[in-house]
């Protein structure tokens, strides 16, 4: 203890925390649990320290809840102690409660193994080291990727050494204070029902947490490390999704300080991609990702591509592409004609449409596309691939809630071997079957190649897009994320979304709403009438469908960050098309508009 003489004493100063309103009762709660039960008892000085110092902000912030599995699984901000916080505790808990799930039930055909990786972020080699550690003395052997790897490589690795479980240590494109694991099935497919809930049995239960120090485990050969094998036949894999055509493109590439250089680089490679720049000042793999704006290395921001366009222009390149920190998202930016000198970045639903058609027009001209290929997206992605599938007479598998997680349980439903594509508005793409998570290599290697054969044609991509839109009808969509960070940020959601459901708009844009689906209830509901049942999947996502067809909007919290989101959808079809500029000016006024609105309802 630092000042403070019994346990006793510390609750005291908890309880009175309370009273005072510097500490909020849940916080309390899991707080005074930390403080009193032994398998936290390593963590009781610092937190006794804290209590000293009456830094309660940060013990509520720490405390306030238990860290959930999301949509990504388990992610927040590192802190050293703290039920809401990844530390040693956290993710050891994670890890135990894993392997004790598995043991109980094991998955048909895989082997009592674990496959784990990690990437450039601070702690996430020692986080790698302590799961390996725990999963080996539950009698696990790991296959070890060791050095920064992909989460698609992760995912393939499960399949590839048929493991019965692997964890990614990641935090995506969170910024530099997160880190997280990712808890992926035999499938390769991060946990789903009802596994992710018996997985988080076993986390929110586990006492004692079984440890076998790394350095032991590898010696004993519990600890394989087997990046070499999965390398090669991972990027093999990847390389098998090409398609014939054109490779004459000039392309920068940025990882962003991540782990991309070991997937998209090599993967370009194999592909025939031989004028390849790697971008300097964001190659080197750094936890702090020091040269990108805000620290924060996300290709959903177009502002990362700045400094890349910037050198790109000096150099003559053709095509930037950039991949956030664990290499699952690709973003990209090209001139807006082939002798241009104005960029202009995609957004996440414009590379989808781009590559659903780009791979269905060349599967249907080698003749291997049928009526039975489908392609699979999100409800919350755009649905010009709908119509892009439609025409291609393919179905599309569209009705998932958020998260690539279940594009890969979709894939496993209706069979692999008649995926075509898949997507989602985030920047995650995926062709083939070596893995089931989305994954930047194969995204950047298809991408290039559309990006080579359109300069064939005489065509930048962005000549390309607004083609399709032609073709399909203008489709324009925008997301706005509002952080909503701690207790109050919670409590600020639930209220919201609880408003949208209630007492949702009249009307947005000068449009009437004209059904809500509630994907909570799953009802739908048109104004004036009682709400009716609704198939599909169930989700926290409320959509505000309006009377213009192809016009809603999308309301959910994140699954994996403390954020509220609005995703907008407008559209113009393609026989009611005069003006392709007239159409991106209305659309993104609309937008906008929306967008307003949607805040001041929301009151946020």
């Amino acid at each position: 203890m630092t000042g403070f003489e019994s346990t006793p004493a510390l609750l005291a100063h908890v309880d009175a925390a309370v009273i005072d309103g510097q500490l909020t009762a849940e916080a309390a709660k899991n707080l005074k649990i930390w403080l009193t039960e032994a398998r936290y008892s390593a963590y009781v000085p610092a937190i006794s320290q804290h209590i000293e110092q009456a830094k309660w902000l940060a013990l509520d912030d720490a405390f306030w809840t238990v860290i959930p599995f999301g949509t990504g699984g388990r992610r927040g901000k590192m802190y050293p102690f703290g039920s809401n916080t990844i530390n040693d505790r956290t993710i050891g808990e994670s890890a135990q409660g894993l392997a004790d799930y598995v043991l109980a039930n094991p998955p048909a055909g895989a082997e009592l193994s674990c496959a784990i990786a990690y990437d450039t972020r601070h702690r996430s080699r020692q986080f790698a080291e302590l799961c390996a550690g725990i999963m080996a003395a539950a009698g696990f052997k790991i296959c070890f990727l060791d050095g920064y790897r992909s989460t698609p490589e992760l995912s393939f690795a499960v399949r590839f050494h048929r493991c019965a479980c692997g964890i990614m240590v990641t935090a995506s494109h969170n910024p530099p204070s997160d880190n997280a694991v990712k808890v992926y099935w035999s499938t390769g497919g991060q946990v789903l029902p009802p596994h992710d809930k018996g997985i988080i049995e076993g986390v929110m239960g586990c006492g004692e947490i079984r440890v076998m120090p790394f350095a032991d485990a590898v010696a004993a050969g519990k600890v394989v490390m087997c990046e070499k094998e999965t390398d090669t036949a991972y990027i093999a894999a990847v390389a098998g999704q090409a398609l014939p055509g054109a490779r004459n493109v000039k392309i920068l590439y940025s990882p962003l300080h991540g782990v991309g250089a070991s997937a998209v680089s090599p993967a370009l490679a194999a592909d025939g991609f031989n004028d390849v720049e790697l971008f300097g000042p964001q190659a080197n793999p750094d936890g702090d990702f020091p040269n990108v704006p805000g620290h924060v290395s996300n290709p959903e921001n177009p502002a990362v591509f700045d400094s890349i366009i910037a050198q790109g222009k000096t150099t003559g390149v053709e095509l930037i592409l950039a991949s956030d920190p664990d290499c699952d998202r690709l973003g990209c930016a090209a001139p807006l004609t082939l002798k241009s000198t104005d960029w202009g970045t995609f957004t996440g639903n414009q590379i989808g449409a781009l590559l659903t058609e780009y791979v269905l027009a060349a599967r249907r001209k080698t003749g291997s596309l049928t009526p039975q290929h489908y392609v699979v997206k999100t409800l919350v992605t755009t649905e010009m691939i709908r119509r892009i599938a439609d025409a291609y007479g393919v179905r599309t598998e569209g009705d998932l809630q958020v998260g690539f997680k279940y594009i890969g349980q979709m894939m496993d439903q209706a069979g692999p071997e008649k995926f075509v594509f898949g997507a989602e508005e985030s920047h995650g793409y995926l062709v083939g079957s070596y893995a089931r998570d989305k994954d930047a290599a194969v995204a950047a290697m298809l991408l290039s190649e559309l990006a080579a054969v359109c300069k064939q044609n005489n065509q930048s991509l962005h000549e390309k897009l607004d083609a399709l839109y032609w073709q399909y009808g203008y489709h324009c969509e925008r997301t706005v994320s509002v952080t909503m960070p701690g207790s109050q940020g919670m409590k600020d959601m639930l209220t919201v979304m609880a408003r949208f459901r209630a007492t949702p708009p009249e009307t947005l844009a000068g449009i009437a709403v004209a059904a809500i689906r509630d994907y909570a209830s799953g009802t739908s509901t048109h104004p004036g009438q009682l709400p009716q049942p609704m198939g599909g999947s169930r989700g926290d996502m409320v959509i505000l469908d309006l009377a213009a067809d192809g016009n809603y909007v999308a309301v959910r919290p994140s699954g994996t960050e403390p954020k509220i989101k609005f995703y907008m959808f407008t559209f113009e079809p393609a026989e009611q098309l005069h003006s392709l500029d007239d159409a991106k000016r209305d659309m993104g006024q609309r937008l906008t508009q929306m967008h307003q609105e949607l805040a001041k309802f929301a009151g946020i």
